[in-house]
């Protein structure tokens, strides 16, 4: 049970990092590159998928933080949820700077 904890704390704590680290660029950049970034979805159920990924993230970290971190199973979810949560955002950021650069 500790593990989980320790795991889910360490992934979440990664997770934060890299994300104020990549919203760095949004505030201290050039602002003018920005504002011709567009992300398109030839489809709306295109949609569907991160909003999926996005709410369950905040439900799960509501639930373990309310519970403590003391349910493994939860804490696994989390931590799952968690890595794919940062493969999307982790594409996504690179996508946008290769259109800046």
């Amino acid at each position: 049970m500790k593990v989980s904890q320790f795991v889910t704390k360490i992934i979440l704590r990664i997770f934060f990092i890299l994300l104020f680290a990549a919203l760095v660029p949004f505030f201290y950049g050039d602002q003018a590159k920005f504002q011709h970034i567009y992300l398109v979805f030839h489809h709306n159920w295109e949609m569907i998928f991160p909003a999926i990924i996005i709410i369950a993230f905040i439900f799960l970290l509501i639930t373990c933080a309310v519970k403590k971190f003391k349910e493994p199973q939860l804490n696994w979810l989390l931590v799952v949820n968690t890595i794919v949560l940062l493969a999307y955002g982790i594409a996504i950021y690179i996508r946008i700077f290769q259109m800046v650069h």
